[in-house]
């Protein structure tokens, strides 16, 4: 996939600011700190476009990165971070569950996951979660390259037996620095934009 041209089309709160023109749309969820704007820029061949931050709980809208003027990745808060309110934590959760509920355009739900760590309770919620909304989801393993190649089968293993990954989904290693697995994320957007 070749990506020529990138846009933050849209920052939205609610529905009234979502786009309106219907192209297929890719969700992408993690915990805060997970690597999604390095997954974003990896994505989209950019250094910088989607700010990196050590800061937790930076994204506080849902982020519609328009690609190529054919679909969007919409990137949405972080959750599981400690240091955003309970008050704030609970408008993300009903700000992503109005997306999720409302949004027809959705095709396709990337989950970011740290491959470095064991998946956390909060990571099998969401995915739970997701599953509940009978949604399409992709768990993208990130930080790939910061694990030595010997812990890889141990890693892997823990991974599939903590998610208990659902048939029909995928899991991708992923790594920003690398590149591994961009591939295999362009393969799984282009096959809903043939749809179309």
């Amino acid at each position: 996939m070749k990506i020529d041209t990138v846009e933050l089309s849209n920052t939205a709160v609610r529905v009234s600011q979502y786009p309106t023109d219907n192209k297929p749309e890719f969700l992408l969820v993690g915990r805060s700190n997970v690597g999604k704007s390095s997954f974003i820029n990896a994505l989209i061949n950019r250094k910088n476009y989607a700010r990196t931050s050590s800061k937790p709980g930076k994204t506080q809208t849902l982020n519609f990165y328009s690609i190529n003027n054919s679909f969007y990745l919409v990137d949405v808060p972080g959750y599981g971070f400690a240091t955003v309110s309970k008050e704030k934590q609970k408008k993300f959760g009903l700000m992503i569950e109005e997306y999720l509920k409302t949004r027809k355009s959705l095709k396709q739900v990337f989950m970011l996951i740290d491959y470095r760590h064991k998946p956390s309770e909060d990571d099998y919620l969401m995915y739970n979660y997701l599953k509940y909304y009978n949604l399409p989801v992709t768990i993208v393993a990130t930080k790939y390259d910061k694990v030595n190649k010997t812990a890889r089968v141990k890693q892997d293993k823990m991974i599939m037996e903590a998610m208990d990954i659902k048939e029909g989904d995928n899991l991708i290693f992923f790594s920003s620095i690398s590149k591994k697995g961009r591939d295999e994320v362009y393969k799984i957007i282009e096959s809903y934009l043939e749809i179309v």
